[in-house]
């Protein structure tokens, strides 16, 4: 058994940005489930634009406040004491709406996630319709990669 304070895990910030993110697998000892803690602030996301993980299951849990959610044909809120499950490949994106801060745990499985699409056509080949978004972590450079032609492009961050 495994436990930990997330008052004690150090945000990991992305992208310059200062969303509280905290990856909690690693302090859980966690391998076939990633598990990462927010905080969001009023007009902050969960992640950086609309994608889907192919390769991953994901649930987002409310614990407090109000996030809402956007797929490609919905959008809808999801409250306090609330969860939404997103299947492989289900495009999805979220903002707190709300006039508080939302807290919002996150579980995805299998761990970890390497195939994130977005939905944007080929420019090269036209032939796919979700371009996979790749990114050096140690460089923080983004790329784009389509899965029929291999061509890899700028993401526009």
């Amino acid at each position: 058994m495994e436990t930990v304070d997330i008052d004690d895990v150090e945000p990991a910030f992305m992208d310059g940005s200062d969303l509280d993110r905290r990856g909690l697998s690693e302090h859980l000892g966690t391998e076939d489930l990633a598990i990462n803690y927010y905080a969001i602030e009023p007009g902050e996301a969960l992640s950086g634009g609309m994608h889907a993980h192919f390769d991953q299951e994901e649930v987002f849990y409310v614990v407090e406040g109000e996030v809402t959610f956007e797929t490609p044909d919905d959008e809808f809120a999801v409250g306090a004491h609330e969860a939404v499950r997103f299947a492989p490949g289900e495009f999805q994106t979220s903002v707190n709406d709300g006039d508080e801060t939302a807290v919002v745990i996150a579980l995805g499985a299998p761990k970890p996630s390497e195939d994130v699409r977005v939905p944007m056509a080929c420019r090269e080949c036209g032939d796919s319709e979700t371009l996979q978004f790749l990114m050096d972590k140690e460089g923080g450079e983004h790329r784009l990669r389509c899965p029929e032609c291999g061509n890899e492009f700028d993401a526009p961050v």
